[in-house]
């Protein structure tokens, strides 16, 4: 039996879909579809027609009004949102940074429709350790805390504004995911000096 879309059912299944962008995976899946060719030719047909929009090569939205931080955890799987983006958001960080920081498998630089994506290597292990990382309307973003050993975990040296937003409990919990002894360090003398600024 073949479940694929009739003729007028393709578009609308992306348009029923909760997510707001698309890679060409994703709607392979959607629709049902191996032949990668097909896939390819009909969504340029909707591109070119108003009906999809394509922000970056292999990724698509329904419109303008699309999740920017779904499309960039959307380019390289597995990723989640991470580093600045989090930390300036949670007020540990108060410089603010226009692009999206993305923790994933590579490290790159790329601009999709406007928006600058800092993308930051993370071993494999890290990466697929789900502990500290939150996941809502199918976008993963790290807790405060995860963010913030993020930071660590890739610079050896850095500032943070702010440390007293930080549930440290979590901190130490979520600390044994990255087997750095370097790191665990670097977090003890952070939380001594959290201590010594919050007596």
């Amino acid at each position: 039996m073949d479940n694929k879309p009739t003729k007028g059912q393709y578009v609308e299944i992306l348009l029923r879909s909760p997510k707001t962008v698309f890679s060409n995976k994703d709607i392979a899946l959607m629709w049902n579809i191996e032949a990668k060719n097909a896939v390819r030719v009909r969504l340029n047909s909707y591109v070119r027609s108003g009906k999809l929009i394509r922000v970056h090569r292999g990724i698509y939205a329904k419109d303008k009004n699309y999740d920017r931080f779904e499309l960039a955890t959307r380019i390289y799987t597995p990723s989640y949102i991470s580093f600045e983006t989090v930390l300036t958001r949670a007020g540990i960080n108060f410089q603010y940074y226009g692009n999206i920081f993305v923790a994933t498998y590579v490290t790159r630089e790329i601009e999709a429709d406007g928006q600058k994506i800092s993308f930051v290597r993370m071993k494999e292990y890290v990466l697929s350790d789900t502990v500290g990382i939150e996941h809502t309307d199918g976008i993963a973003t790290a807790t405060k805390e995860r963010a913030f050993l993020d930071r660590i975990y890739v610079s050896k040296e850095y500032h943070f504004d702010n440390l007293g937003v930080l549930d440290w409990n979590k901190v130490f919990e979520i600390l044994p995911i990255y087997h750095n002894k370097r790191m665990e360090k670097k977090v003890r003398a952070y939380f001594e000096r959290y201590k010594i600024e919050n007596v």
